[in-house]
């Protein structure tokens, strides 16, 4: 077995004693869809020692469906078999950074090239245009007024920010974030099960998340992570994961502490979970709201995701913001 194999197992172990002593097919017409609904409702996962539904394994979910519906497909909520084909298509070659003109500013914004991306080359099984799928229109709804000021002066402090903390958790390798949807790259997830625990590690940052399943109240309010503070439990052969005490800052699309996340990972066949997931947060989005995305079984292994190494951003970022302000200064001087 590979050394990646190892490291995944031994991490995941490690998190628990902290605690306690192949790709979906993106075009299938309607009726094969119904098909596949029928077959999963029929389908009995297989069971780990303790009787838990068994969810383990390397889990991908690189699909091209965007997690909000184009302005331009506004009103359509599925696409047809031609026009899933020609999305895909569309996207691929819209998306390829390798194929673009070359100009000093393409390649400033360049990021990694094709080779580190993960896109996939399938939509979701239904066709649908979203991964939201409530509301009905495929959008994140609208911030509140005091959200919508705060989410303003947190992309003016990105432009120019006086220091690494303006500036994405991504981007300073601390934190991908909840709920788990897709990215360009490092889509992969690894879930283990041990009596009365979960663990899902995410390949983006290395992050573990410990879920217990014993019923205990989350923790008190004070304390905050950035990943917040997961609770689950079983309600059939469904996995329901609560989670709470978020920290508020650069949280999900504009979340803040008051976040709670729910998510719910089905068994829907040997290859793969129906992940659900419903975003609330009253003091930031005026209505919850939910997606649903395919985890697809993966034969690989997640890699160590070492993102601070070689990684000049901050360095540059910031250098350059004090650069703007140098700038700045000397042409109102003049």
């Amino acid at each position: 077995m590979s050394h990646r194999f190892f490291v995944g197992v031994i991490v995941a172990s490690m998190y628990i004693a902290w605690v306690v002593p192949t790709r979906l097919a993106g075009q299938l017409p309607a009726p094969a869809a119904k098909r596949a609904s029928a077959s999963a409702k029929a389908w009995t996962p297989p069971r780990t020692t303790d009787g838990q539904p068994d969810l383990q394994g390397v889990w991908a979910i690189t699909v091209l469906t965007p997690l909000e519906r184009p302005r331009e497909l506004a009103g359509k909520e599925f696409l047809t078999e031609e026009e899933a084909a020609q999305f895909v298509r569309q996207t691929l070659e819209q998306g390829d950074r390798d194929k673009r003109a070359a100009a000093p500013e393409v390649d400033l914004n360049r990021n990694y090239n094709e080779f580190w991306r993960e896109r996939g080359n399938v939509v979701v099984p239904s066709r649908r245009t979203s991964l939201i799928v409530d509301p009905r229109d495929g959008r994140i709804p609208p911030f509140t007024p005091e959200a919508q000021k705060k989410r303003i002066a947190r992309v003016s402090a990105q432009r120019l920010p006086s220091g690494p903390e303006d500036l994405p958790l991504r981007l300073r390798c601390i934190s991908r974030g909840l709920p788990m949807v897709p990215t360009p790259n490092n889509n992969f997830f690894k879930i283990v099960q041990a009596p009365g625990y979960v663990v899902i590690l995410q390949e983006m940052m290395y992050e573990g998340r410990v879920i217990p399943l014993d019923g205990r109240p989350h923790l008190d309010p004070r304390v905050r992570a950035y990943m917040g503070d997961a609770r689950g439990h079983w309600e059939g052969n469904t996995l329901v994961i609560e989670t709470t005490n978020f920290f508020g800052k650069d949280d999900f699309h504009g979340a803040d502490e008051n976040l709670r996340v729910t998510e719910r990972l089905t068994r829907t066949a040997a290859d793969s979970i129906r992940y659900e997931f419903t975003v609330d947060d009253p003091t930031a989005f005026t209505r919850p709201w939910s997606g649903e995305i395919p985890f697809v079984t993966s034969q690989q292994n997640i890699f160590d995701y070492e993102c601070h190494e070689g990684n000049y951003a901050m360095v540059d970022i910031l250098a350059g913001a004090r650069a703007e302000e140098k700038k700045a200064a000397g042409a109102a001087s003049k």
